[in-house]
């Protein structure tokens, strides 16, 4: 659903699925709060074309909070740069108001 999100650059979207205190690392190392990322996703920033987790995450839980471990396969332009590559990600997501929301992402490029 958020990969969705971002691919069509959905903002209204993105402003519930991510918490208000999200912190986002990138693969680069760019570290961005929730109004960073939107602003980069829908100023055209960063674009993403294309995003597929290549095989199911796995999920720990606990009550409202939730981790998940998994690669996924990111195509797109950063600054009008193409990319495309493989990122193994944490995320952690917490249930607010009925909704899961991501806290925290950090991913790291793969070979």
């Amino acid at each position: 659903m958020r990969f969705s999100a971002q691919i069509s650059q959905d903002t209204a979207a993105l402003h519930r699925l991510l918490a208000d205190d999200l912190v986002y690392i990138h693969s680069n190392a760019l570290v961005e709060t929730k109004t960073d990322f939107i602003r980069s996703v829908g100023g055209g920033g960063i674009r993403y074309l294309a995003m597929s987790s290549t095989s199911p995450a796995e999920i720990r839980q606990w009550g409202k909070t939730a981790v998940a471990v998994g690669i996924v396969s990111v195509r797109g332009l950063y600054q009008g740069t193409e990319f495309d590559m493989r990122l193994r990600y944490t995320s952690v997501y917490r249930k607010n108001k009925g909704i899961w929301q991501l806290s925290s992402w950090q991913s790291t490029r793969l070979p």
